[in-house]
């Protein structure tokens, strides 16, 4: 298996994250047909519950491992890393199975929490029932994530970028003809498939991970998972190593939770505030169901490029440092921003102008999901930043400026949801616009707090990237102003999913035709991602 530098590396993980993101979007259109608007929102409560759990059962452990294991590396202690993966696998699936039974026997009480005592939706009974269903996959779901993370600590990145693609594929295959033969052809209850449904995460999840195990397996030798413990080596116990994926944990841990604290604050909130204010059941239904589940989908096309350099940004950055090459560690910083930069903000503003058609060609025509959704996508650029510069700091041991930049958004979001929803009422402006407002508002607090925190205590100068920043905001600027005049002679505005398809390539074309010429003519392109890089890349794809 072979190793990957950073930018290299973190382009095949954020290729495998599109992908399978792609995957995620596209099963969506048939799924969303099959299971209505009623079915889709109680799939998505079961995933805003199922994700608080997962975070605290997986998401700190794994990039813990990849943390812990490129830093034994870095130092040739092959031992052990190997003794610190194995401590690693038993705790989380410990943690995950705790986390499962914690699901189980209390699913009609969290049930409550989030519906309440509303009339006319879904009910106690069918929430709590794909809450216990997906709750299995907290079984096999933490050892698949803590031994990709073991993979990417050795920056090993195809094997974990293949294993999410299988594991999206399998799970969506599962979830379009399960639903589908539950509803259709057996003709039992909305629940039964939303059951299916979410149980096929835990199918996916088992596939993937015997595709990893055997990979790990075959290539044993070459990972140096059975050298001989060194002199060095013996003075590090187990409670060191146990101490170190804790304390490298924790924070993380924090991030994720915190991160989906924010939907689940949605969830608590929005349905009670929304009835409170006088919406009507579907109304409301429909809104927490685009915040909650189908409109973060599509957000998730632009978040990818976040994930993709998380993974590689955590062990480069962390190595680095550990070598305590500065240098090094700010010119990967500001590669990362630089990036960011230039693929993120076109995206967003792209489908920010092509809200309607997007919407329209997933779901179907619904204004109301359409008006929130065209302001929702912002989030993902917002998020893009926050947790690129949260994982930033984590890699540099920043453990404590991460967990009050977190607290404080998170206060702020929790604190201002329904204050918020209730002053955009007053103020005439429709309420389900304020969960969105107040998430962008804490997390763009957040990103100035870190960049500037970043740049006073670890001396990090982001003056290299200010001019590739102003030139790809030029470009964006110019590909929106073209994408308007396009726009007058081809309205956005059909109702139907094969124009909208066709609206959306017209348009995407134009205005990634004219975002690569004016960061090809300004020479961006070459700066961010090396000297003569389409030349490279066409020689490649000629080659083969």
């Amino acid at each position: 298996m072979k190793k990957n530098k950073f930018l290299e590396g973190a382009m095949i993980a954020t290729i495998g994250i599109v992908i399978c993101k792609i995957i995620g979007l596209v099963y969506v259109i048939p799924f969303y047909a099959i299971i209505g608007k009623q079915g889709g929102t109680l799939y998505s409560y079961a995933y805003s519950i199922y994700a608080i759990f997962l975070s605290l059962s997986t998401s700190g452990i794994p990039i813990a491992m990849s943390k812990v294991v490129s830093e034994y590396n870095a130092l040739g202690y092959y031992y052990t890393k190997e003794k610190a993966y194995k401590i690693g696998s038993k705790f989380i699936m410990l943690m995950g199975l705790i986390f499962f039974f914690l699901l189980m026997l209390f699913a009609p009480q969290i049930a409550h929490l989030i519906i309440g005592d509303m009339k006319g939706g879904n009910t106690i009974e069918g929430v709590a029932f794909v809450i216990r269903v997906v709750s299995t996959a907290l079984l096999i779901v933490p050892l698949l994530s803590v031994t990709k993370g073991y993979l990417q600590g050795h920056k090993i990145m195809t094997p974990s970028s293949v294993a999410n693609v299988l594991e999206q594929l399998v799970r969506v295959i599962v979830i379009v003809a399960g639903s589908f033969m539950a509803l259709k052809v057996f003709h039992l209850r909305v629940e039964t498939a939303v059951g299916i449904a979410v149980f096929a995460a835990t199918i996916g999840a088992i596939v993937a991970y015997f595709y990893v195990y055997d990979k790990i397996r075959k290539n044993r030798h070459e990972l140096k998972r059975h050298e001989k413990i060194t002199r060095e080596e013996a003075k590090i116990t187990t409670k060191d190593i146990i101490s170190k994926i804790v304390f490298y944990a924790l924070p993380f841990i924090a991030i994720d939770l915190i991160n989906s604290l924010y939907s689940f604050v949605d969830t608590l909130t929005v349905v009670k505030a929304m009835t409170n204010l006088g919406y009507n059941a579907v109304d409301t239904e429909t809104t927490i169901g685009v915040i909650s589940s189908w409109a973060p989908k599509l957000n998730m096309i632009i978040i990818s490029i976040a994930l993709g350099l998380n993974i590689s940004l955590i062990p480069n950055i962390t190595s680095s440092f550990v070598k305590k090459d500065m240098n090094d560690v700010s010119k990967k910083i500001n590669q990362a921003l630089q990036m960011l930069v230039f693929i993120v903000i076109p995206m967003t503003l792209g489908i920010h102008f092509l809200a309607h058609p997007v919407w329209v060609a997933f779901y179907g025509y619904d204004a109301l999901s359409i008006e929130i959704f065209k302001w929702f996508i912002f989030q993902a650029l917002a998020f893009s930043f926050y947790s690129v510069l949260i994982n930033i700091t984590q890699a540099i041991n920043g453990r404590r400026l991460t967990i009050i930049t977190l607290l404080v958004t998170f206060l702020i979001k929790a604190g201002l949801n329904v204050p918020c929803m209730n002053l955009f009422a007053y103020l005439k402006i429709p309420a389900y616009y304020a969960p969105t407002f107040i998430t962008l508002l804490s997390q763009f607090i957040g990103i100035v707090f870190l960049l500037l925190m970043i740049s006073k205590k670890y001396k990090i100068s982001y003056k290299t990237s200010l001019d590739n920043i102003g030139r790809s905001v030029v470009s964006v600027i110019i590909m929106y102003v073209v994408l308007m005049i396009v726009n007058l002679f081809i309205p956005l505005s059909s109702t139907s999913r094969l124009w909208s398809v066709i609206d959306i390539i017209i348009f995407a074309g134009i205005g990634a035709l004219t975002y690569f010429i004016c960061t090809y003519k300004s020479g961006v392109i070459d700066e961010i991602f090396g000297k003569d890089i389409i030349k490279k890349i066409l020689k490649k794809v000629l080659r083969k």
